[in-house]
């Protein structure tokens, strides 16, 4: 088969699943806000069911609403009628997913879900069918035909399902008030997360990697402990190890320039006073920021009376992750 047929029958495929997605947005009215308002006010967890692809798609979107702010779960309906629909709680919603609305598996636990008083949503495809007449609240997500030219493998009606599910758990989300700080605590190890819930503390370099010397202390011996450090600078600090200045790279071109003394000349000579510093508790973004901000790649680390506690360059931000 050629390339261009090819790509004809891709490009057939995701216009008429672009179609069912933005067929839709018409139907939206009063019983989705209404499933809204049932998923907000639930007191327990969103437990969403379906067999076969619609169970993928389930899948999907209870992990959609935990990451969002909505305590939510999948429950496979075999499972469930082999014991798991203890599961189900009387505080918590179902979100039942069927295309033809009358899976086998489903409906055997339907009349569980309704002793429970349990409120139910639908997304069917099916008005007048059976899940449909169980439900609390039907989410219309028919769709005029599949994509398989067969009109038999789910594809455009799994599609619908899907976009269904994310227009759900995103009203929702908004209606929370959900932050970008929510959002992370649900995603740590996420890009996200990191940005958002790492501080310095957890980067920093400290003990005996931390490069310091005195005020007094000679170039030459400021030199070799900005390269036994590898921090592309070296702290100034006094008796009681509070910052007083820097010496970077950026110092050390310029005493160059003026072809200074490394035996003779002072750190307090050529250091950079009251340098830019971080503390422990700051955010690492916040460090990448003051970093951009002031052209500077790394930052002394210190407490509350200026003692310093730490430091960093641009090299453990973006080992971190937040870079």
């Amino acid at each position: 088969m050629p390339s261009t047929a090819l790509i004809a029958r891709g490009r057939r495929v995701l216009a008429t699943e672009a179609e069912a997605v933005a067929a839709l947005e018409h139907r939206l009215g009063e019983p989705f806000a209404e499933a809204c308002r049932l998923i907000l006010r639930c007191e327990g967890r969103v437990v969403v069911t379906g067999m076969g692809k619609s169970g993928h798609v389930g899948s999907k979107i209870a992990a959609t609403l935990a990451s969002t702010g909505t305590p939510s779960f999948f429950l496979h309906p075999a499972e469930a009628i082999h014991g798991d629909i203890g599961m189900i709680t009387t505080k918590d919603v179902v979100l039942a997913l069927s295309n033809s609305g009358e899976t086998d598996e489903l409906l055997t636990i339907l009349p569980v879900i309704k002793r429970l008083d349990v409120p139910l949503v639908a997304l069917t495809g099916k008005a007048g069918s059976t899940l449909a007449r169980y439900a609390t609240v039907t989410l219309d997500v028919s769709v005029p035909a599949e994509a398989c030219p067969l009109n038999l493998a789910p594809t455009a009606s799994t599609t619908a399902t899907l976009a269904m599910g994310d227009a759900l758990a995103v009203a929702v989300l908004e209606a929370r008030g959900f932050t970008e700080e929510d959002f992370a605590r649900s995603h740590p190890g996420g890009s996200l997360g990191r940005r958002l819930l790492l501080h310095v503390e957890e980067v920093m370099r400290t003990g005996d990697d931390l490069p310091a010397v005195g005020l007094d202390t000679p170039l030459s011996a400021g030199l070799l402990e900005m390269s036994r450090k590898g921090l592309g600078m070296t702290t100034i600090v006094d008796e009681a190890r509070r910052v007083i200045g820097v010496f970077t790279d950026g110092d050390l071109r310029r005493a160059l320039d003026k072809q200074l003394d490394v035996h003779g000349t002072r750190m307090r000579d050529v250091m950079t006073a009251h340098p830019k510093m971080a503390r422990p508790r700051m955010l690492a973004a916040e460090a990448v920021h003051l970093m951009e901000q002031h052209r500077i790649t790394a930052l002394p680390v210190v407490d509350d009376t200026g003692t310093l506690v730490g430091a960093l360059n641009v090299h453990d931000l973006l080992r971190a992750g937040v870079m």
